[in-house]
């Protein structure tokens, strides 16, 4: 009987251990599920709280109380300013103390406080987003290598442009003054632009290009503010080239009789003008044109001074096409039927974007054959095909005297 007293004891003794035990266990993984709430609604917290935060600076901002804006016209000496605001009266005003003296320059914009008329902040300079897209941030992929059969002028170009960048105390040594401007003429496809792709891609100056006709606006003074600003781009990333491809667009010769379109050209041309002259040294700016028309160019672009340095491009002889021809097949999978010295020989008066029109003519004859080498047939048909198409009107070797030149 004793016995089994203490069974049911021993029992309900290990009944009560095992309630506690699993009753324990459910209390810990209670509060380890509540740790985990509470991080979370922490985590929440958290990021509601930044969010307020952001939303209250963004609540300030709108509050805030707009700025005028103004150019600087002086720095007085005893720490205030004359600034002309952007409704036209000049004002006598103090100056941030956060703001770094050496940063007043006279012409800068700045922001004025709309109550004081204190100056609060220096604004970047204001420039035509259109000017700003001119300036080539990725090199082009072409270097002098890639040039064929001007190496007269690429010896030029390096001498005119790259020289006075890379070593200007040479020419102090010497005593000359490096030349201002370069002007690139010839046939079209000769290779002007590819050269100056080739420069671009050569010289670590910044390299900035516009078409003439982008120079062309509707408004008065518009062409000659991108003009302008233009430069005012190029001074600031010196050392920098200036490249004007097609420049008879905007320096054609100004005549008596013109059309209110005509002297709005006329205007961008002046200003032109006086940018490559340049009352202040131009610094470490090298100018670049390139056109196929310099026969209608005016005389004022041609005068001592401007454009120093005239390189002519003649249509490529035998010699030059057959490296033309070297160039443009030297990643063609050619038959051994192909001789590029009869081809260069077969393309007399063709010009290098001619030569690069024949060989991609002559891979797309293989490509509908569906085959993969390029016979000597489809260079044939790619010659009888591009050359009549092709208007090949030779430009004369340009004479520097004006009155030679336009008689």
């Amino acid at each position: 009987m004793l016995d089994g007293t203490k069974s049911k004891e021993r029992k309900a003794q290990d009944f009560d251990e095992t309630y506690v035990t699993d009753y324990i266990q459910s209390l810990e993984r209670r509060v380890r599920d509540l740790e985990q709430e509470k991080r979370a609604f922490e985590g929440q917290y958290l990021k509601l709280d930044r969010e307020l935060a952001s939303l209250r600076a963004e609540f300030d901002r709108v509050r805030a109380p707009p700025l005028i804006a103004a150019t600087l016209l002086d720095v007085l000496e005893d720490g205030r300013a004359v600034v002309r605001s952007s409704t036209g009266p000049h004002f006598v005003v103090t100056t941030s103390q956060f703001i770094k003296p050496e940063e007043l320059k006279p012409g800068v914009r700045v922001a004025l406080n709309q109550r004081t008329l204190s100056i609060t902040e220096i604004l970047p300079s204001k420039k035509d987003p259109l000017v700003l897209g001119m300036e080539i941030e990725e090199a082009p992929d072409v270097s002098y290598s890639d040039v064929g059969g001007l190496e007269n002028q690429i010896r030029e170009i390096k001498e005119t442009v790259e020289l006075p960048l890379l070593k200007p105390d040479l020419f102090k040594k010497v005593g000359i003054e490096p030349p201002k401007g370069v002007l690139l003429y010839g046939t079209s496809g000769t290779g002007k632009t590819l050269l100056a792709r080739a420069v671009a891609h050569e010289t670590k100056a910044s390299f900035i290009r516009v078409i003439g006709s982008e120079l062309v606006q509707k408004y008065i003074g518009e062409g000659a503010r991108m003009v302008r600003e233009m430069f005012e781009l190029a001074r600031e990333k010196m050392p920098s080239i200036v490249f004007i491809d097609e420049l008879d667009a905007i320096g054609a010769r100004r005549m008596d009789t013109s059309t209110s379109g005509d002297r709005e050209v006329h205007r961008t041309l002046m200003q032109l003008l006086a940018e490559i002259d340049g009352f202040d040294p131009r610094g470490d700016v090298r100018i670049l044109a390139a056109t196929n028309r310099p026969d209608i160019l005016d005389p004022a672009l041609l005068r001592p001074g401007r454009f120093d340095r005239l390189i002519y491009f003649p249509l490529p002889d035998q010699k030059a096409r057959l490296v033309i021809f070297k160039i443009h097949t030297k990643r063609m999978n050619l038959s051994k039927n192909v001789d590029l010295k009869i081809l260069a020989s077969a393309t007399e008066k063709a010009t290098g974007a001619d030569i690069k029109a024949i060989c991609t003519e002559a891979g797309m004859f293989a490509i509908r054959d569906e085959r993969e080498q390029v016979e000597r047939l489809d260079f044939d048909q790619a010659i009888a095909k591009v050359l009549p198409a092709s208007r090949i009107s030779e430009v004369p070797e340009f004479a520097p005297n004006p009155e030679k030149m336009y008689g």
